[in-house]
């Protein structure tokens, strides 16, 4: 097989996953649903597998036209079918700061599970009620990747890492009131948190979460193997 395929509308990347570990992940926003659904043929063919991530009820009836066995979940947007071969030892821990913040978090998940991780969720344990949190700090210790999302100021993931020895990976959110900014307000506090070991990525982006979780695991795994 060729390393890509030419669709006029989209070069499909076959290589990606030897080059890096996993298939081409598709972006849904800004594509038509009969983009969506060819891509996802030419990587279901290719791999076995494939994810199309801020998708829609319509993409996901395309793609359910010749894949009925796909899953849609509307509320991470994800389209998913067939998963990594892989399976990493240990756990990734989503947790996040609101029941606003589902959308973001669920991505990361569902990302981090269609990868191979086996993945726990603790949802609304925002600093405004911090003994929901203290409540779980056993489940915090026991993770060993903690993929934290907040929106407001993002204080979530300043005091989880404070109180963790793993990776902490840090997902701001869009969602807050006007001084807010759409986000911009929780990523730099994020991005200027004391608590060491915290890695922030760009708001909203659950799956750049859920794959950098994944990445992670595979690293442990690898290194353990040797």
């Amino acid at each position: 097989m060729n390393q890509f395929e030419d669709l006029g509308f989209s070069k499909v990347d076959y290589a990606r996953e030897a080059r890096t570990g996993c298939p081409e992940v598709i972006f849904g926003k800004g594509k038509t649903a009969a983009q969506v659904a060819a891509i996802f043929e030419r990587l279901m063919k290719a791999h076995g597998k494939a994810l199309v991530t801020l998708a829609t009820e319509e993409m996901a009836r395309a793609v359910k036209q010749d894949f009925p066995d796909a899953c849609y979940d509307p509320v991470s947007r994800l389209i998913s079918l067939g998963r990594s071969a892989e399976r990493f030892a240990g756990k990734v821990l989503v947790l996040c700061a609101g029941t606003s913040d589902l959308p973001v978090a669920e991505e990361a998940a569902g990302t981090a599970e269609w990868m191979g991780c086996r993945v726990e969720k603790i949802y609304d344990v925002g600093v405004a009620g911090i003994d929901r949190l203290l409540a779980y700090r056993d489940k915090l210790q026991e993770a060993n990747v903690l993929v934290v999302v907040a929106g407001m100021e993002g204080a979530l993931a300043s005091v989880v890492g404070g109180m963790v020895r793993r990776p902490v990976i840090a997902v701001p959110t869009s969602i807050g009131y006007g001084a807010h900014f759409h986000g911009l307000t929780p990523l730099l506090s994020m991005l200027t948190s004391c608590a060491a070991g915290v890695s922030v990525v760009n708001i909203d982006n659950g799956f750049g979460a859920g794959y950098q979780a994944a990445i992670i695991q595979r690293l442990a795994m690898e290194a353990g193997a040797k």
